[in-house]
């Protein structure tokens, strides 16, 4: 397993009221719902980027507003019209 350094003023810690390591698991968790928003990675590699569960990974993608299915409302529609 490799280690990531981010470097983050102080202040910006005291501001958003966490400590390192909370700020360390959100900044995972955001990465990882973006990633998965965007097509990068699966559901499995985000849970694992974010140190969840793919239940509470797919549960976080609710909370942050992003659908759980990687296919647009259109794709399926197409799918569907194609069958």
């Amino acid at each position: 397993m490799q280690a990531l350094r981010i470097e983050i003023d102080d202040d910006v810690l005291l501001g958003l009221q966490r400590t390192p390591e909370e700020l360390a698991g959100e900044l995972r968790l955001a990465a990882a719902v973006k990633w998965y928003e965007m097509g990068t990675v699966s559901q499995e590699k985000g849970a694992q980027i974010a140190g969840l569960s793919r239940t509470a990974f797919i549960e976080a993608l609710g909370r942050f507003g992003v659908s759980p299915f990687q296919e647009s409302a259109e794709d399926i529609l197409a799918a569907v019209r194609d069958t």
